[in-house]
């Protein structure tokens, strides 16, 4: 996961992380409440200017969102069908402008500093017995892995075309949910070696006793 991880650092790596995810918060919960289709695809426009603003190779992350056109074709098309040719796009330019926020949150934000500032959030509901630590780890990890599975989606894609000469299609799926799985499962061992998780199941064993 450290590929997702920008370098070198660009001056929205200086920003604090939690100022990064309180303003992704904020972006995020206006886009859904926009409808307008103009006003969303302007500010997708001014979403992909801005990584163009941090540099070529950081603008070159836009192509992550080529392996979501599918995706991005089959919500346009059925948003068409629903509400009419407006809110296809509203919808498509909603979904691509929320992956570029978390993309700039994710390749600007290490790890760790992600942990704390949801951590410092989350830390209020210490007193309700939630283990915050554990939460807090979960929610960046979500973030973070967003990206990785549209990169290892963009590999699949592109192996498969440097073998058949065709674009991708549905027969990626496979190997690619058991690329997924193979992720996952690694993760899973990084964890349990580094302890993960023995320090509150000891506690839950000491408040059992």
């Amino acid at each position: 996961m450290t590929g997702l991880y920008h370098y070198p650092p660009t001056w929205l790596h200086k920003l604090p992380a939690g100022f990064k995810l309180f303003m992704l918060a904020i972006l995020s919960a206006l886009a859904l409440h926009i409808e307008s289709a103009i006003y969303l695809t302007a500010t997708l426009a001014f979403a992909c200017l801005f990584f163009l603003v941090l540099g070529a190779k950081v603008f070159r992350r836009l192509l992550l969102l080529k392996p979501l056109w599918p995706i991005i074709a089959a919500v346009f098309f059925a948003q068409w069908y629903i509400g009419g040719l407006p809110a296809g796009i509203a919808s498509v330019a909603r979904l691509a402008l929320m992956i570029l926020l978390a993309d700039l949150v994710t390749m600007s934000t290490p790890m760790q500093a992600l942990m704390d500032a949801i951590s410092w959030l989350l830390k209020p509901l210490r007193h309700t017995g939630l283990d915050f630590m554990r939460l807090s780890f979960c929610i960046a990890l979500v973030i973070r892995l967003v990206p990785l599975l549209l990169e290892t989606w963009q590999k699949h894609a592109e192996a498969w075309r440097a073998r058949t000469g065709r674009r991708a299609n549905w027969r990626i799926i496979a190997p690619f949910i058991s690329n997924v799985l193979r992720i996952a499962d690694h993760m899973g061992d990084s964890l349990d070696a580094r302890g993960y998780g023995m320090q509150s199941s000891a506690a839950s064993l000491e408040r059992q006793r």
